[in-house]
């Protein structure tokens, strides 16, 4: 056995492989920062057109992923190694992986076209998915709702994207329902008359539209009114109390009867 030979076949061999390495650490490394600063000049391209935040880390991810994937095919194609088969074996293994994880590909879907239509942001007070609170934030799989009693709740994109949704803080303003009693011997008309004036007084409410008091229905009570101020929602609840509290203080300072149901109950002879 030729020994010289066999030790200078294997350094061949080894400085041939130490060189490839090498190669592919630098092909690792130089991609990897292409990939950075391809990734961050997209970003600032869009930042400049004003897309959304969100949007800017699903396309950022997204870009970042599908080049990382490349990179390491082309690595492996430099090593000599089939990349056809292992394409078509990473295929193979995004359907199985797309199967099993078809709920949060479809929040991940969900999420982006809550993006792109924009029917809510964050900061508004919406109800989605029979949630009802303020958008903190709008993720890649979920979307995160501060509750009115403080509770931070996290909604699947799917459910919200695939379900009725109102956004409370759209319009400028919302009308607040309330409703008073009163009693058969009132004036309504006085009534009526006074609430929408002192309606229009309390903080917030807006001055356009004006006030809405008017019959709502009957009872055996007597008329039921409609009170209605409006406000922006993020006075919502104050003007919403303070509504009450005024209906109640008026009824008292008119001196309006406790509102009180009459039968006539008839005996037999």
């Amino acid at each position: 056995m030729d020994v010289n030979g066999v030790i200078n076949n294997i350094t061949v061999i080894v400085t041939q492989f130490g060189l490839k390495l090498l190669g592919a650490i630098a092909i690792w490394v130089i991609g990897r920062w292409l990939i950075g600063v391809v990734v961050r000049m997209m970003q600032r391209t869009l930042e400049k057109q004003h897309v959304d935040a969100t949007l800017l880390r699903y396309l950022g991810n997204i870009v970042s992923v599908a080049l990382n994937i490349a990179l390491v095919i082309g690595i492996l194609g430099y090593f000599g190694l089939e990349t056809t088969t292992f394409a078509a074996l990473l295929a193979a293994a995004g359907v199985a992986i797309g199967m099993a994880w078809s709920g949060l590909l479809s929040n991940f879907a969900a999420g982006a076209f809550l993006i792109v239509l924009r029917p809510f942001k964050a900061g508004d007070f919406v109800t989605a998915a029979g949630v009802t609170g303020t958008v903190k934030e709008v993720g890649l799989f979920v979307t995160t709702m501060i509750t009115p009693d403080n509770v931070q709740t996290y909604v699947g994109n799917s459910r919200i994207f695939g379900d009725t949704i109102q956004n409370f803080s759209a319009n400028p303003f919302r009308r607040v329902d309330l409703v008073a009693q009163m009693d058969h011997s009132a004036d309504h008309n006085s009534a009526i008359v006074a609430l929408k004036e002192r309606l229009a007084k309390i903080p917030n409410v807006v001055p356009e539209p004006a006030p809405d008091v008017e019959i709502l229905t009957f009872t055996l009570a007597g008329p039921v009114l409609a009170v209605r101020p409006y406000c922006h929602t993020d006075h919502y609840w104050q003007v919403y109390f303070d509504s009450n509290r005024l209906i109640r203080e008026f009824f008292g300072e008119a001196g309006f009867a406790v509102p009180e149901q009459h039968f006539a109950v008839k005996t037999r002879a």
